[in-house]
């Protein structure tokens, strides 16, 4: 139940000829304080409940659990949420023997990309394509539940 990750921004949107597919989310947070976070989520018709304890130094790990549940009762603890909903469209790339998630985000995160790719061990390595931009893994600001409080739009 340990999530290990690392982002980056994304500097063009060629990724989307590679994708294998791509599905629009939209979240929200039941609880967004950087020690926990408690986040509703549909994707595409599914809907799920995932909690995340608060990261490493580096910001590559943390715990995460995470359980698919109706997608009428998603809709429902939406309702709950915190201001700030999280709206984008997620591309699953696969390079070499990594999956990279890409999110598109709208709203006000629109003109933001980001990409993440989750590891085995924190210090595995993995091919970078020429797609990926600037690692922002860490820095809180390009979190989820960061940007429901302080859009992109804003900074």
């Amino acid at each position: 139940m340990i999530e290990i990750e690392r982002k980056f921004l994304v500097t063009s949107t060629a990724f989307i000829a590679m994708a294998q597919t791509n599905t629009r989310i939209v979240q929200g947070y039941l609880n967004s304080h950087p020690e926990r976070a408690v986040r509703v989520r549909i994707k595409g018709d599914k809907g799920f409940l995932t909690i995340k304890g608060k990261g490493n130094a580096f910001g590559t790990s943390r715990f995460e659990w995470e359980k698919e549940i109706p997608v009428t009762e998603a809709e429902q603890l939406l309702a709950l949420c915190e201001k700030g909903a999280i709206d984008k469209t997620r591309y699953e790339v696969q390079v070499d023997a990594h999956l990279f998630e890409v999110d598109i985000f709208e709203g006000e995160n629109q003109g933001l990309i980001l990409a993440e790719v989750e590891l085995q061990d924190e210090n595995e390595t993995f091919t970078k394509p020429d797609w990926l931009g600037e690692e922002v893994t860490g820095d809180s600001r390009y979190y989820n539940s960061q940007l429901s409080k302080n859009p992109y739009a804003n900074w």
